[in-house]
């Protein structure tokens, strides 16, 4: 159980705000600050050393959230990136390492042009916006994809953000921008093979060797990754990295997706036996009571 106050017990105090009327709960001493009554109980079943590393999120439905309050789809993807905000800072706050978001596939280019117009403005003002928050949480950005083929501009101001935040030592915010997982470890393969071409390397390739290539170097492979809308794929995101992640599917579309849709997350991932191929708590018990039965 996590003691928030260092009472023992949960230790919220209640305050009412003025502009929602809802009741929040506010612990000083908590990195999140006033939660709702959800958001508290949420925190009360969370052991917060035992937090995802790295949490990829699938941000999906965006569109269907439009269309079922007829709205044209830039209005989900809009509100979608007040959702990214919450989840950022969240994070951010509860000292994940890195969070990776799933903004743009190369997939995605199939999509009406000027809605991929929109998109790529909208991460533009997105990161003019939200760079203030960035650096107040000492957040530090990446970029995962095909660069080069992103219109100049998006190049730019791409670039500019991690320069800008280079020097943070807190939560790696990589933002996956025309990325398709299979055209990641294509890359990496090529990058592989053009470098032992020039070095006259004949040795077969290593795991260790295509990771160190891969979009991600250097972060820890995601240990959950959620998919919001419901749907049951992971749509070529992350295929080398999430190879034993847990997988979190919630039918909440992504602009719904707030701070308690995301603590829920968390509690599931804290009930999971994670094996990696191998036999887990519960089943060396059993396996062991019975070695034990026979003798």
């Amino acid at each position: 159980m996590l003691t928030l106050c260092g009472k023992g017990e949960s230790d919220f105090t209640p305050v009412t705000d003025p502009i929602s009327s809802k009741t929040l709960h506010v612990a000083s001493s908590h990195p999140l600050g006033a939660v709702t009554a959800e958001e508290a109980f949420l925190l009360e079943k969370l052991n917060l050393g035992r937090l995802p590393r790295h949490l990829a999120v699938i941000m999906d439905g965006n569109g269907r959230w439009a269309q079922r309050r007829h709205l044209p789809r830039i209005a989900g993807h809009r509100k979608g990136t007040e959702t990214a905000r919450v989840t950022i800072e969240t994070c951010s706050r509860l000292k994940i390492e890195a969070l990776t978001l799933y903004a743009f596939s190369v997939e995605n280019w199939r999509r009406p042009k000027a809605e991929i117009d929109f998109l790529m403005q909208l991460l533009r003002e997105y990161l003019r916006q939200e760079m203030p928050l960035i650096q107040r949480n000492n957040i530090r950005m990446r970029f995962l994809g095909r660069a080069d083929e992103l219109p100049a501009a998006v190049q730019r101001d791409t670039r500019e953000a991690m320069e800008a935040t280079e020097q943070n030592t807190g939560m790696v915010l990589c933002i996956a921008l025309n990325y398709g997982g299979r055209a990641e470890i294509v890359d990496a393969a090529n990058a592989l093979l053009a470098k032992r071409q020039t070095s006259g390397n004949s040795q077969k390739l290593t795991e260790a060797e295509i990771e160190r290539h891969l979009y991600t170097s250097g972060l820890p492979d995601p240990d959950l990754l959620i998919r919001t809308s419901g749907e049951m794929r992971v749509s070529n995101f992350l295929l080398w990295q999430i190879a034993y992640a847990e997988i979190f599917v919630t039918e909440t579309l992504w602009p719904d997706f707030n701070r308690a849709r995301l603590l829920e997350a968390f509690a599931d991932f804290q009930k999971r036996d994670r094996r990696y191929g191998g036999i887990g708590e519960s089943e060396e018990s059993e396996s062991s009571s019975s070695r034990l039965a026979r003798k």
